[in-house]
Order: structure tokens, then sequence, then C-alpha cells
């Protein structure tokens, strides 16, 4: 592909700094690396961080996949996959299991990732101390000193005012036994994915500066109490219009015409492959 703009749009001096960015991140797994984010084609807040880990680690013979809450056709989605597709020729992909680099917002794929593979993950907030202290040179201490205890005191409070936890997504996570992490706005339903994924996986967050990563087969824990221990969503009674599933995440999409509720798979992906496998009578309602 002929083109006056530089392969996957930065320039590769930027692209090393990220590069090295992420060793580090990888070197210590949920440690928060600041790098000089750049400014994209795209607003602060709305995938930059991410934008600028992809763009910094793909080649020309990998596969992308890009997401934004399930959906591979959302706005968000289709413009950061236009972007990078158009700046370097890589090949696109929509099945998780067929790409190399996989950038989400707010969700990891239903289908197990695999050695080998990279989901990168947007990030609005890194900073999981943030919403009881607003000064970054205390939240690094805090770090230092491994003192999470607010942490704790935040979901202690949930569970007296509600008798549980509430926190629906970027339900904070402990990472190889030591840094406590913001999982992105993830829902608690994919928080379990994070513990021994065998993919790597780079959270990057544009606006704050900061790159943080999981390593394959890392230890990841959500927090919690031990009489009111970690809970997913949880889709009991409730069930998959298209295929009857209940095992993973589902919307809750409600009719007006009908006043009527129903429930869909979220990983819009995951569903095609359901329905190419079989599921032929609900293909026309889809």
């Amino acid at each position: 592909m002929k083109s006056s703009m530089n392969f996957a749009f930065l320039d590769e001096n930027s692209k090393k700094e990220i590069r090295r960015t992420i060793l580090k991140a990888v070197a210590i797994p949920g440690y928060q690396v600041p790098f000089a984010s750049r400014e994209m084609p795209i607003a602060r807040g709305w995938g930059t961080g991410g934008l600028q880990i992809s763009l910094s680690i793909i080649g020309k013979k990998d596969v992308l996949k890009v997401i934004d809450q399930g959906s591979d056709e959302s706005v968000n989605a289709v413009n950061i996959r236009s972007l990078i597709k158009n700046t370097t020729g890589v090949e696109t992909t929509i099945r998780t299991q067929d790409a190399d680099i996989i950038q989400s917002r707010h969700r990891i794929p239903e289908i197990p990732l695999e050695e080998g593979q990279i989901l990168v993950l947007q990030v609005p907030n890194p900073e999981p101390l943030r919403h009881v202290e607003s000064h970054e040179e205390k939240t690094k201490k805090m770090h230092g000193y491994e003192d999470y205890s607010v942490a704790w005191l935040q979901i202690f409070e949930e569970i007296i005012k509600y008798d549980r936890a509430s926190m629906h997504a970027d339900y904070p996570v402990i990472v190889n036994d030591r840094y406590l992490m913001a999982p992105s706005p993830i829902p608690r339903f994919d928080n379990p994915k994070l513990n021994e994924n065998k993919a790597l996986i780079l959270l990057g967050a544009g606006r704050e500066k900061k790159i943080y990563a999981v390593p394959p087969y890392t230890k990841v824990v959500s927090i919690d109490f031990e009489d009111y221990p970690f809970e997913r969503e949880d889709f009991t009674g409730k069930k998959c219009r298209l295929t009857g599933r209940n095992d993973v995440f589902l919307d809750e999409i409600k009719d007006e015409e009908n006043n009527t509720t129903y429930y869909q798979i979220n990983d819009q992906s995951f569903l095609l492959e359901l329905l190419n496998k079989g599921e032929e009578k609900w293909k026309n309602l889809y």
C-alpha cells in the first residue's frame, strides 16, 4: 500500500517509546507505567490509549479485530478499525479465534483467547484508587506501600448498604499477588477471564498517559471478603432469545412496541458463531 503516511500512523520513535513502555508493563504486571501519550485523530477518552498500543505493536502480517461493548459494528469500533487498516493495510476479521490483535472497549470476548494473541483494552480511568484519593503522588505511595485498605472499604460499604458488592463494571483486581488494578470498564462477568489467561493483555489510557499489562498465565483475583465472595452477574432465569444460552454475558433489550423485555448475547462474534453452527431457525430474526 503506497502512502505518504508512516506505517501505522505513528512515527517510528513514538512506536519505539510505547513498545519500551509495554515491555516494562509486562515485566511488572498490574503496574501503571507512564508514557508520552500522543495526539490522535480521535478525541481523548474514546480509545486513544488502546489505539496507540495497537498501532505500535501491529505488523504487516497481523490480523486485527476491533470491538466496542461486544459489537464489531459500533461507530467507535468501525472508526478505529478503519484507521488502523487504512494506515497499515492489515487484514481484519470479526472472528475472535482468527485475530492476532484484538482491541476492545468494555468487553473480553466470550471465545477463550489463545497463546500468541494480544488483547488491547481501552481504559478511561486507570487508577483504581482515584475515587478516594485525587492526588497522583499519594496514590503512587499507596501502591508503593501496598496500602489498598480503602479498596476493600469501598466494597465493605456497598455490602453494608446493599448486602452485596454493587459495582457492576471496573471491579478492582489484584494482579500477581501485588498490584491493585483497574481492569477497564469490563463487566464483573469478565473479571474471571483475566485470571491465567493464555493471551497477553495490554491496557492503555491515553488521556491519563498510562499503560499496564497482564502477561499470559498471570494470577488475577477480584477483591472480596471470605464471607462475601466475589460474584459475577447471574443470568439465572434469563436466556438469549436467539440461542437459549445463559452462561455468557447478556444484553437486556426492551421492546417498547410490545412492552416486553428480552435478552441477547452481547458478544456479536460469538453469537454469529453459534448461529452458524446450527441455530438455523433463528437466523432470520438476527
